[in-house]
């Protein structure tokens, strides 16, 4: 299963791993002094400026992998020992610079932040003066200055970050929704997010050792367009390896969610989703005029724990995804009974890798609780397709007209359209990643946001239509 597509994500690998391989060994120490010479041997730095700086880095996302710290309530947090490599940022005068005599970008500086080099007459920003307001980038016919944004500020479309004294990143937790696209797009690696692997670890050796409870692994169905290599019932069969007595899909909870939302979007008739957790905070915290239009209903991810839940009280639940934002869910007051640890498909690879389970070895395994529409999920429009089938089955007259928006920006243009009175739509189905689910920060690769992949994986579920699927959950109730 080893793919990365960058170094940043190959040493995050790295660290997990070592992480999950001492706590399954009880090797670990609470220092662990032995790991980042381990990852980072040396004698010569491959990355940084010496390999007792890489050797700190490591140090620190090892922090990170075993929980973070405790005082920062986000689940992304910087590393400030690897930020220091991006250029400042903001308004430079490139070498475009004609050293022109109209001198309009310096006309049109209200602050007095231009002058003009004396030998080559091409302008200056002064940065100490400079509050990048860009009037300048306008006024120039040559184009000559850029506005060099840090790739980290660019991602953040809620401006959460910023930079701190000594010029590192700093996330504004007020602001921030846990998309986690700044995690991804960091060159450096210097934003990560929290890892509860150590917790996942514990819950599956403590059920080994005591029997008391069995452990289910709830996984995302965008797990369809992640493995190339290997089939996802043999994945199923190395979670079985791992601990796992269950393995159930998180589309199940998503044909209950989408069955239940059709009914309240009739009853209510305007209705925002609530399967994505980055959009219901984005909502929150920037519209919070449509906070009462967000559907009642839990995520697919807290909807299916919750009925498992119901019916084992004993059991432990690690959903797994790809996912930074299901991280701070299940630290809601709502979904906390029921969902005890979150991973990633990142984190899922460590684990697989650090138990040396050689997955394309094993047997089939079977992952076939949910309908097409339930594992549609994964992309976007699927929630919307998901509810018009659901209406149709229920026999309902109500007509929907959904709009499906994915990536904040969308999202955001959405939400404004839905101010107007005269709105032509009465449903939004909002997914804060490219693409939805598959575009999810922490998926093993980003290379296709195909929704094809998901619904070839949709078509093969045995069960047809929503009823279908949550029938047997019915009869169990």
């Amino acid at each position: 299963m080893k793919h990365f597509e960058t170094r940043v994500q190959e040493l995050k690998y790295k660290v997990l791993k070592e992480i999950a391989k001492g706590l399954f060994n009880d090797t670990l120490t609470e220092d662990y002094p032995f790991i980042p010479e381990r990852i980072v041997p040396g004698p010569k730095p491959t990355m940084r400026c010496c390999i007792y700086k890489e050797r700190a880095i490591v140090f620190e996302r090892m922090k990170l992998a075993m929980g973070g710290h405790k005082e920062v309530d986000n689940v992304v947090e910087v590393l400030k020992v690897a930020c220091e490599e991006c250029p400042l940022g903001g308004y430079e005068v490139t070498n475009r610079c004609r050293g022109c005599i109209a001198h309009r970008c310096a006309e049109a500086c209200h602050r007095n932040a231009i002058y003009f080099d004396v030998h080559t007459h091409t302008a200056v920003i002064d940065k100490s003066l400079c509050v990048n307001c860009g009037m300048c980038a306008k006024a120039c016919q040559y184009t000559a200055i850029q506005n060099y944004i840090r790739p980290c500020v660019a991602a953040c479309k809620v401006k959460a970050i910023s930079m701190d004294e000594d010029q590192a990143a700093t996330i504004n937790d007020e602001k921030c929704v846990q998309c986690g696209a700044c995690v991804y797009q960091c060159p450096f690696g210097a934003i990560m997010d929290k890892s509860f692997i150590k917790d996942a670890i514990k819950i599956i050796k403590d059920s080994d050792f005591s029997k008391k409870y069995p452990v289910y692994a709830i996984v995302a169905p965008s797990i369809a367009s992640q493995l190339k290599e290997v089939s996802i019932g043999k994945v199923v069969s190395a979670l079985h390896e791992l601990g796992f007595a269950h393995v159930v899909e998180a589309a199940l909870g998503a044909d209950m969610v989408s069955y239940a939302e059709a009914k309240e979007l009739a009853e209510k008739g305007f209705l925002t989703s609530s399967c994505c957790p980055t959009f219901v905070n984005y909502i929150k915290k920037n519209y919070p005029q449509f906070t009462d239009n967000i559907s009642h209903n839990l995520s697919p991810m807290a909807t299916i724990a919750k009925w498992i839940k119901e019916h084992h009280p004993e059991c432990k639940i690690v959903f797994i995804g790809p996912c930074i934002s299901k991280k701070k869910e299940i630290m809601d007051e709502r979904v906390a009974p029921y969902v005890d640890v979150t991973l990633t498909f990142e984190e899922l690879h460590a684990l697989i890798d650090a138990r040396e389970i050689n997955v394309e070895n094993l047997e089939e395994g079977e992952l076939d609780n949910a309908s097409y529409y339930g594992r549609i999920f994964a992309r976007a429009g699927g929630l919307t397709d998901a509810v018009k089938e659901a209406l149709k089955e229920q026999g309902s007259d109500f007509e929907a007209k959904p709009i499906s928006v994915d990536g904040l920006d969308n999202c955001r243009v959405a939400l404004i359209k839905a101010k107007s009175p005269n709105r032509e739509f009465n449903f939004i189905e909002g997914m804060g990643c490219a693409g939805g689910c598959i575009g999810g920060p922490c998926s093993l690769t980003h290379e296709v946001r195909d929704k094809s992949e998901v619904d070839k994986y949709g078509s093969q579920a045995s069960r047809k239509t929503i009823v279908d699927a949550i029938a047997p959950l019915n009869d169990k109730a």
